[in-house]
């Protein structure tokens, strides 16, 4: 009788939370130094809970509404009747997540300034630990929603009715399947909100502070200091958060449904829903060992800083690669191995998308220098050399990622049996995910670095505290920006997964569909699918823009009229930013993030299930390349903008130097709003197509 594997899912879970939780102790033991680094703190904790209190009432209602609609067809049959809980749930995770998250990261932001008093080493490792909490509370609330869902429905469907044309596996799979809409849903509104907001306050700050009273970054006496550090934690760690929760669950549970179809003629349906599961569970223990790795010299480089954090997330990745291939053979045997290939070809196409995001956005490399260069002749050359940078970038990812989705499709057999294919594409995402407790890590330590830098700035510390918080901060937008590029990479596969859960959750409710590029209904749904991504975009940075214009005004007004604040006599109004930022932002973030959920569904009705599949695959295609090219163009204006700060080309305050930040405020919406939430967009558009598959078909027939 052999061990049930999939019972290592909780376990992992519980293990995931537990180490997040002595981490989060560890860091509350630390001092948040003096009574000023302690005001600045609060100030910043003190917004980022406001906003999300705003955001998450907001968002509530938008739930609620979901979940009557969602109850009203599955008591008209088209959908099981606990697909609408399930929705609940994955909203409900996705937000609690970021939102532990973000706490954990305003609470670390003034300890990681006062242990830079003491080392290089000691910041890393308070800012870092803080990421590291992030990363495993999203895996281990993941793995558990995930582990609840499957014993309830496990047993439900023993004792229970199973829906028409399924068995209890597919049954399972199925509703497990359309409970990522709802991580997906509050996934876009954290990342759209989130991002507006945190830009909004940037590119408001940086236009007046830095452009035209010529004050330093994060100096006390702008008034949107305040609401840009918020910005960091709302934006890139609850929106972040949130992004990545809902990739982590959709990869694992379109690996689950497509393994029903691939494997169900061999009776191993089971057993090809365990492997996501239990790689999930092997991902949390090498995340938990690879944190371990992460030491650095007092005198570290940049260079050696980014070897630190490279030397968690390689050994994380060698422990998935090493254990995985034991999991697949435990569960398919020798004659699946290829399966195994599938997930390796995930974990490298994952390490050569980091790569290539370092390459593209790192001042150490020629693509990034090129556009601090370009400054020399002024902003409108920085903004044509940073977008040109940005298109180029996208051909590495892309042929990574076509390498690895026809790597992944016929190692695991797609030449015989096109599921089996489908369901290495779908495992290949799992592989690239598997290490997401570190890589998230790495990522959202940026914006603690970032924070910490700005309480330094603040209350005057001595010159070497922020000399240390500015080197953890310049690595943390290099690693933001192979954040950012990873979890683009993983969207692709993911909505590739989806897409194809998708085509066999029509064939299971009795639909065809006709993908021919002869039939013209698949190339309207290619044609509006490549246009929806743009759009959102233009629709997202326009929102950007407009709340950007209300903190400009703001900030105007009070160096105008608050006598005192540039000789640093009178305090600025940072509150009425941090109130001006959040309601612009939760009103802006309604219309993009709703347009997700209802274009395939209008798509569905006005042109029929052939045309919706069209439009996920436009959506996906172009949705990819525009965010990769968008993430990429704003991280190397941001880094030439710190280059030429170093001291090149004029150094600070120079017109290179003002005519990087130009560049570097074009590009805060570009990898901070609309680059990173098209990664949400594309899958969230499959979701919703799955869950209301029913509802369409019913239509069509109906006409």
């Amino acid at each position: 009788m052999q061990f049930d594997l999939l019972i290592l899912a909780p376990f992992g879970s519980i293990l995931a939370l537990l180490f997040a939780v002595y981490l989060a102790a560890k860091i509350l033991r630390k001092s948040e130094g003096t009574e000023d680094m302690v005001r600045i703190a609060d100030a910043v904790r003190e917004g980022a809970h406001a906003y999300l209190r705003r955001q998450y009432a907001g968002v509530a209602i938008f739930f609620g509404v979901m979940f009557i609609v969602l109850m009203v067809l599955a008591l008209n049959g088209h959908l099981p009747i606990f697909v609408t809980f399930a929705f609940l749930t994955g909203g409900f995770f996705s937000g609690l997540s970021g939102y532990i998250g973000m706490t954990i990261a305003t609470k670390s932001s003034a300890r990681t300034t006062n242990a830079a008093k003491n080392s290089l080493n000691s910041a890393l490792q308070i800012a870092f630990s803080s990421g590291a909490v992030m990363g495993l509370v999203v895996v281990g609330l993941g793995l558990l929603d995930l582990s609840v869902w499957y014993y309830l429905l496990n047993w439900y469907y023993s004792s229970h009715h199973i829906p028409h044309g399924m068995d209890k596996i597919s049954a399972i799979t199925s509703t497990m399947l359309c409970f990522g809409m709802g991580a997906s849903s509050q996934a876009l509104f954290a990342r759209v909100g989130g991002g507006i907001f945190t830009k909004a306050a940037d590119v408001g700050a940086d236009l007046v502070g830095k452009v035209e009273a010529g004050i330093p970054e994060d100096d006390p006496r702008n008034p949107a200091v305040i609401a840009d550090n918020v910005g960091d934690n709302v934006g890139d760690v609850a929106g972040m958060g949130a992004d990545l929760y809902e990739s982590y669950v959709g990869s694992i549970v379109a690996t689950m449904a497509l393994g029903v179809a691939a494997f169900g003629k061999l009776g191993l349906s089971l057993k090809s829903i365990t492997i996501p599961m239990v790689m999930a569970a092997v991902g949390v223990v090498s995340s938990i060992i690879g944190t371990f790795f992460v030491r650095t010299q007092e005198k570290a480089e940049q260079g050696a800083l980014l070897t630190a954090l490279r030397r968690g997330v390689i050994s994380s990745s060698i422990i998935v690669a090493i254990v995985s291939f034991f999991v697949v053979e435990y569960n398919l045997g020798l004659n699946y191995i290829g399966v195994y290939y599938a997930v390796l070809s995930g974990l490298t196409a994952g390490v050569l998308i980091g790569f290539s995001t370092e390459f593209f956005t790192s001042s150490k490399y020629k693509p990034t220098k090129s556009i601090a260069e370009a400054s020399l002749t002024g902003p409108a050359t920085v903004i044509i050399s940073g977008i040109a940078v940005g298109m180029l970038s996208t051909s590495l990812p892309v042929i990574v990622v076509a390498i690895a989705i026809l790597a992944s499709y016929y190692l695991s057999g797609g030449a015989g049996d096109p599921n089996m294919g489908l369901y290495g594409v779908a495992i290949s995402a799992v592989g690239m995910l598997s290490t997401l407790g570190i890589t998230l890590a790495t990522d959202a330590y940026g914006p603690v670095a970032d924070n910490a830098g700005g309480n330094a700035e603040m209350t005057h510390q001595p010159k070497e505290v922020r000399h240390r918080t500015d080197a953890l901060d310049a690595l943390g937008n290099t690693t933001a920006a192979t954040g950012k590029g990873f979890a683009i990479g993983s969207a692709a596969l993911t909505a590739l997964a989806l897409i194809a859960a998708y085509r066999d959750q029509v064939y299971i409710l009795g639909g065809k569909i006709n993908l021919s590029l002869m039939n013209p209904k698949t190339l309207i749904g290619l044609f509006i699918g490549g246009m929806l991504p743009f759009v959102f975009c233009s629709m997202t940075m326009k929102a950007v823009g407009r709340a950007a214009g209300a903190i400009v005004v703001e900030v105007r007004r009070q160096f105008k009229e608050i006598v005192g604040i540039m000789d640093g006599k009178a305090k600025p109004d940072y509150a009425r930013c941090v109130k001006i930022v959040t309601a612009a932002a939760q009103k802006e973030m309604i219309l993009p993030s709703l347009m997700a959920i209802i274009a395939p569904i209008l798509m569905g009705i006005l042109a029929g299930i052939d045309s919706v599949s069209g439009m996920l695959t436009g959506a996906t295609v172009s949705g990819f390349v525009l965010a990769i090219m968008m993430a990429n163009s704003g991280g190397a204006w941001d880094n030439a903008k710190k280059y030429i700060e170093e001291g090149n080309f004029g150094g600070k305050g120079s017109a290179p130097h003002k005519a990087g930040i130009v560049g570097d405020t074009v590009g805060d919406p570009f990898k901070d709003t609309s680059g990173p939430s098209l990664n949400i967009l594309i899958k969230l558009m499959s979701m919703v197509s799955i869950v209301f598959a029913s509802f369409i078909i019913s239509y069509t027939l109906m006409k």
